[in-house]
């Protein structure tokens, strides 16, 4: 995996607006191993859970595997964030 600078991620960021699968896991990548960003699993897994919905196997995968590092109350939130992220593109 690359690493990703500043810029990497405000490319990310501006294909995830489009919806774009693979810019949304990136982002979940560099939020969970923390490239160009502090680590935050409510984030990763936000991402990985935009992604998991565009059909990404590979963050489904990883939405698990982070799922198991964080409690309820996280799962809640990122879920509810992913839900406002959806929103407010509407």
């Amino acid at each position: 995996m690359a690493l990703l600078d500043f810029n990497g991620i405000s490319h990310c960021e501006a294909e995830a607006l489009k919806g774009e699968p693979n810019a949304l896991y990136t982002l979940g990548l560099a939020y969970c191993t923390g490239q160009g960003v502090s680590i935050d699993l409510v984030a990763a897994h936000k991402w990985f859970n935009l992604a998991a919905m565009q059909g990404s196997r590979e963050a489904r995968d990883m939405r698990g595997e982070i799922s198991q590092e964080m409690n309820a109350i996280q799962i809640a939130e990122a879920q509810r964030q992913a839900r406002e992220w959806l929103a407010s593109r509407h």
